[in-house]
């Protein structure tokens, strides 16, 4: 086509659409023969009009050539479109033509645009590649992709984003190096320290990377059914980072610490030697490797204040007993304390509130430790002495349905039967 006869063309183009952009029932049209176009992959079937306006029916009427009046739809093929555009004054104009002008984007069918969005993701991921060469993820791109999955009709800049998103996550996990927190991290990888939240997508994308990078590393964590949230909150701690070191801690008395290379932790026996209560946090617990404690038995209990007490006793008796204190439900550090003592064989003397939710937790406790574990001060005995007048709710009291262990069978009757809790402070006399 020479210059002229395209300039020509592309007046009358633009005549073409300031005609067709005039009625809004042409938008309808020209739409429905595009869906049409993208299912066949050519200009053909027909679009059904409804609910059209009187000036939407004289337009058509115009065009075609046909009347319209007294129907209530407008069955408009693609032969009968094509032959009037042939006979109008835009016959240079190919059905076509006009569809990709009117949208003004190139007029594919659905395989067309499947082959070419293909052919764009592979050089999305081919340009991925090159620009992780050589980091710590190209050994894991296959792994990662798996994870980023492309569901056909995302925008692949969104899938790109994804994808540089967890490469970036799995090259800077802190484990390599150090430990984080995980609000830190995530400002770090994103500017939110809010952006890995435990509950958010991103926070879900996150621990797919930690859980790819374990299984990669050949690292299983197990999945506890007795503390459901374990398995996540180790993991984490196996990456390098920590949910919440601050108030993740766990109390400890006469306990000595064995680090990972084998010598032992100054600071514990420094604590030890001192008869002094140690709050330990859990980005400490993880640089050890066990618990030792004398006569090879700690005594844990669930109440700060009876913790202390006993601690103070023991420092004024001069005598060597170890103490822990959960201090309510058991946190990932508490766990974690458990499972180094376990390394050493202690046995373990437990003590919680004689309430449904103490005598739960004393239970779980039990399931949990890889050891030798006995309750302490939780019998049916223990109960009528430190019994309150504070009334269970039903909610509360079904918990008892869940106590399997015969030995705290017991109790949970008897705090079924009275309705009332129980709770170790008045029984602390007894403890020493």
């Amino acid at each position: 086509m020479d210059r002229q006869k395209e300039y020509k063309f592309e007046n009358k183009m633009k005549d073409c659409l300031a005609y067709f952009h005039l009625s809004p029932v042409w938008e309808k049209v020209l739409k429905g023969f595009r869906e049409k176009y993208i299912s066949y992959g050519r200009f053909g079937g027909k679009v059904i009009l409804k609910n059209l306006k009187p000036t939407d029916i004289e337009e058509l009427e115009g065009f075609f050539g046909k009347s319209f009046h007294s129907q209530k739809s407008v069955t408009v093929s693609s032969e009968k479109f094509r032959q009037a555009l042939e006979t109008s004054r835009y016959k240079e104009i190919t059905p076509e033509c006009l569809l990709e002008n009117f949208f003004e984007e190139p007029l594919l069918g659905r395989q067309e645009q499947k082959s070419l969005r293909e052919q764009e993701k592979e050089r999305i991921w081919e340009i991925f590649q090159r620009d992780y060469e050589g980091t710590p993820v190209e050994t894991a791109l296959e792994s990662l992709r798996s994870i980023v999955k492309d569901n056909g009709s995302q925008e692949l800049a969104k899938w790109d984003k994804m994808l540089r998103l967890g490469a970036e996550i799995y090259n800077n996990l802190p484990y390599r190096s150090t430990k984080m927190y995980l609000a830190v991290f995530a400002a770090m990888r994103t500017g939110n320290p809010h952006a890995f939240d435990i509950g958010t997508a991103d926070g879900n994308f996150l621990y797919q990377i930690i859980q790819m990078d374990l299984e990669i590393r050949r690292i299983t964590v197990e999945t506890s059914a007795i503390f459901p949230a374990y398995k996540r909150q180790k993991s984490y701690l196996l990456a390098g980072i920590m949910l919440d070191d601050v108030s993740n801690y766990t109390m400890l008395y006469q306990v000595q610490a064995v680090k990972k290379d084998g010598n032992y932790h100054k600071g514990m026996a420094g604590f030890a030697k001192e008869q002094h209560i140690v709050q330990v946090p859990l980005a400490v617990l993880t640089e050890w490797d066990a618990l030792y404690c004398p006569q090879n038995e700690i005594y844990i209990v669930e109440n700060p204040s009876v913790f202390a007490m006993l601690c103070g006793k023991e420092e004024t008796d001069h005598k060597e007993k170890a103490y822990m204190c959960m201090n309510g439900q058991p946190r990932l550090a508490g766990l974690m304390a458990l499972d180094l003592l376990a390394k050493s064989e202690t046995r373990i003397y437990y003590a919680g509130d004689l309430d449904p939710e103490g005598v739960l937790i004393a239970q779980k406790l039990s399931q949990y430790y890889k050891g030798e574990f006995y309750y302490w001060h939780m019998e049916a005995t223990d109960y009528e002495r430190c019994r309150s007048k504070e009334v269970i709710s039903p909610k509360r009291l079904k918990i008892l349905e869940r106590i399997t262990d015969e030995r705290l069978k017991p109790v949970a009757a008897l705090i079924g039967k009275y309705r009332t809790a129980g709770y170790q402070e008045m029984l602390a006399e007894d403890m020493l």
